[in-house]
């Protein structure tokens, strides 16, 4: 198939939201898909739109970028640039794949084939498999997970899902706890002491269950379990259908939670608390897909949504905090 070319002026016509054209060494790219989904936000793609961005991709000051972010453009490449018009600046692009002794060099996984199986049977030493799948990729749609078709649904979760399960949870518990005999201000108060001891439950469990990494034996059957979880989001950031929890798992990881509030805080308050802390893990969830795919509509949300990307693209141990960064603040972990 014959290579399409373009001419700078070309290219300079597709510089609005509608249609986003680049530069980058040599070759042409139409990233308009792309552009609500970058890291780094909207704005830098479309202030660089219709221009060769070899520099800005280059300029660490700007916004660093990984190996795999280049290889990762190749899906929105249409063509390429005309010769007697020349590159701005030509961006060295190293392989992300990992190179062993022998020379040869060992991929990861195929995006195109069920990547569970590839997991369990890829015989990845720990440090490779870690080193890996923190190293995102950027897929259309949404990658295969199970060999077995049935099973894939499982795995695929839009958003809306999430207020549809626990807001009726939320309803119920706290009209239980109405019930039970406390009055209006007392299930506030409690539905507000609940959020406020999600927040903590959030930190926890993404930094010592999702990032369990460094105490991870080395076992192909643990290094599945980690990739299930949470290394797939690691491995696939962008994927609009794996940024909430599947309501099955999460039900499933809040089970000894909610016996414990129910066990521990005195009835009817106990209700009402149990209430908050869902409605704390309902809010996180959707904040959490908004960091990856919705444009921020205030301060907070911008601040953490660069904050949830650089612990994405640039330090995967620290920044765990999705809704705020008090817990981080507290335990040493904040992301700078």
């Amino acid at each position: 198939m014959a290579v399409r070319i373009y001419s700078r002026e070309e290219v300079e016509s597709h510089r609005t939201a509608r249609s986003v054209w680049i530069v980058l060494n040599g070759k042409v790219y139409d990233v308009t898909e792309f552009v609500n989904d970058h890291p780094g936000g909207p704005d830098i793609i479309l202030q660089s739109a219709g221009t060769d961005v070899g520099s800005a991709m280059s300029d660490e000051l700007i916004h660093s970028h990984s190996s795999a972010a280049y290889e990762m453009m190749e899906d929105f490449c249409i063509g390429e640039l005309r010769p007697d018009e020349g590159v701005d600046v030509k961006v060295p692009v190293a392989p992300s794949a990992v190179t062993f002794g022998t020379g040869a060099k060992k991929p990861f996984l195929d995006l195109t084939k069920p990547l569970l199986a590839q997991v369990f049977f890829g015989n990845f030493s720990k440090d490779f498999y870690m080193e890996q799948v923190h190293i995102p990729r950027q897929v259309k749609g949404s990658a295969r997970l199970f060999s077995y078709a049935f099973l894939e649904p499982l795995s695929l979760t839009p958003w809306w899902v999430i207020p549809t399960v626990y807001i009726p949870i939320c309803t119920y518990l706290c009209y239980l706890s109405l019930s039970a005999g406390s009055g209006a201000v007392e299930v506030a108060s409690s539905f507000t002491v609940g959020i406020f001891i999600w927040t903590l439950i959030e930190y926890t469990l993404h930094r010592f269950l999702f990032h369990v990494d460094e105490y991870l034996p080395d076992n192909r059957f643990l290094i599945t379990a980690h990739f299930l979880l949470h290394g797939i989001h690691h491995f696939l950031p962008m994927d609009k259908m794996r940024l909430v929890m599947p309501p099955v798992l999460g039900l499933v990881l809040a089970s000894p939670i909610v016996k414990l509030l129910l066990t521990v805080i005195p009835s009817p308050y106990s209700y009402a608390v149990t209430a908050g802390a869902f409605f704390g893990f309902q809010g996180y969830d959707m904040i959490h897909y908004s960091l990856h795919h919705v444009r921020p509509a205030t301060q907070h949300l911008r601040e953490m949504k660069s904050y949830h990307l650089d612990h994405h693209y640039k330090n995967a141990h620290q920044g765990y905090g999705i809704t705020s960064k008090m817990w981080d603040y507290v335990f040493g972990t904040v992301l700078k």
